[in-house]
């Protein structure tokens, strides 16, 4: 027992007293909470929904005629465009449209307050780079934490990364994330976020399992979340009540989470056929509250690619770091090594290939629910070789898979999964930070609800 008790659930090195604080001031932020943290879901959400239309139209000219009319103005427009993207040569899923690896900024700006101008002083509350490589086939995403304390580029000093937008609109949010991590970014796109509930409301709700029961309600902020534990579908409102939620032991940290978790429940929900007939509406919001500097057929092709991603080859981190309320103001400090460990890692691609003589030190973190099956993958891990500490928490996310140095790579996680299917389907976090770990694990399984 008191062995279970030293392998405890573990934070950012930073003292318990100080995170409480942290997260305290958080809460009494009212201008932070009137806005919508959207996920990396509701980007690929903003992107494939833009154009998923194009996706369909190229390969369903009579349905777009039985859908629109054969002499419709918007029947014309896209039996046009869908001309032009036939005449391109396109290989499979899309991916021969990217041509070498790239690198697209991914930004959810918030509201202005006013009805004017929605791009115009808005900071991006959610901010993503992804990693695209058509070689392998793989995705790979950093989530950038909109507290993060930079250098705004522009000489507007130091500030919250999520002013850049503000201040300068997509240029200088693009310059201040490439000096800030060290590369390059060639396309972006960037979502409203009064577009994202619209958006979701068209498709018909997002399908989703809700890992713990939340009720808030912030008057001031109009915002009110009331969601039971359990599988729903999420509509534009509960959605976002379910990504801006961070009334809990884990603050900001566990709202990235369910946006992480929440790119499953989308990729679901555009796998329906049904998305076609909601072309009409999705054009209009879309037209209105989505921006790039992607042409027509690059996001078509995007689309494409988006529908037929493999989760197992994609990777997601978020930018290690650590809280601090000093001054008054909430900043999320970057830790500078482990985030060019992140960037080497998901952006460059410097992976070590997989030693699976390695002597690995595995942890399974289980909910009581999971326990039968935290004994079976111990057994199984065991057998492969690997030393395994286990300890049961009440409260978890969903079910994951977290690397926590460069021994445990990608590679590594492939071979895993080839000897333990139940692994299959599982996410992939590189999580240096040890956000969850078991001891002094090399790698944790999460077993959620």
């Amino acid at each position: 027992m008191n062995n279970m008790r030293n392998h405890r659930y573990r934070r950012p090195s930073q003292d318990e007293q100080d995170y409480t604080e942290f997260l305290n001031h958080i809460k009494e932020e009212r201008e932070d909470t009137s806005n919508f943290a959207k996920s990396l879901l509701t980007f690929v959400l903003g992107v494939c929904c833009v154009l998923v239309f194009g996706l369909w139209f190229v390969q369903n000219d009579e349905l777009i005629i039985s859908i629109f009319g054969e002499d419709s103005a918007i029947t014309k427009q896209l039996l046009a465009i869908g001309e032009v993207i036939k005449s391109h040569t396109r290989s499979s899923n899309g991916w021969s449209i990217f041509g070498r690896q790239q690198n697209i900024l991914l930004l959810g700006v918030d509201s202005n307050g006013n009805r004017t101008d929605p791009w115009k002083g808005t900071r991006s509350d959610t901010i993503i780079l992804m990693n695209i490589d058509p070689a392998t086939r793989s995705v790979n995403a950093i989530s950038i934490p909109r507290d993060s304390k930079v250098y705004i580029a522009g000489d507007h000093g130091i500030d919250k990364i999520n002013a850049a937008h503000a201040y300068g609109g997509i240029d200088l949010a693009k310059k201040t994330v490439e000096d800030t991590l060290g590369v390059h970014i060639d396309k972006y796109i960037c979502i409203h976020d009064d577009g994202v509930k619209a958006i979701i409301d068209a498709l018909g709700g997002i399908p989703i399992y809700v890992e713990r029961k939340m009720n808030y309600d912030d008057w001031s902020g109009k915002l009110h979340i009331h969601l039971t534990k359990g599988n729903h579908t999420l509509t534009g409102d509960e959605a976002i009540g379910y990504l801006r939620f961070r009334h809990d032991a884990l603050g900001d940290i566990g709202r990235t989470q369910r946006q992480q978790w929440f790119l499953r429940g989308f990729l679901q929900r555009l796998q329906n056929p049904k998305v076609i007939t909601k072309i009409p509406e999705i054009v209009g919001i879309s037209k209105k509250y989505v921006k790039t500097d992607m042409s027509v057929y690059e996001l078509t092709q995007f689309a494409a690619m988006a529908k037929g991603f493999d989760e197992s080859n994609i990777q997601i981190a978020m930018l290690p770091g650590a809280p601090n309320t000093r001054g008054g103001i909430s900043y999320w400090i970057l830790d500078p090594d482990k985030v060019q460990d992140v960037v080497n890692r998901l952006i460059y691609r410097e992976e070590a290939p997989a030693d699976t003589s390695a002597q690995l030190v595995g942890g399974i973190l289980y909910t009581p629910a999971q326990a039968e099956k935290a004994t079976a993958l111990k057994s199984q891990l065991n057998g492969l070789g690997y030393t395994v500490n286990m300890m049961q928490i009440k409260g978890l996310p969903h079910t994951q898979f977290h690397a926590h140095n460069n021994n445990v790579s990608n590679s590594f996680y492939k071979y895993l999964k080839e000897k333990v299917p139940s692994l299959a389907k599982t996410q992939y976090v590189y999580d240096p930070m040890r956000y969850y770990c078991v001891g002094n694990s090399d790698f944790t399984i999460i077993l959620g609800n």
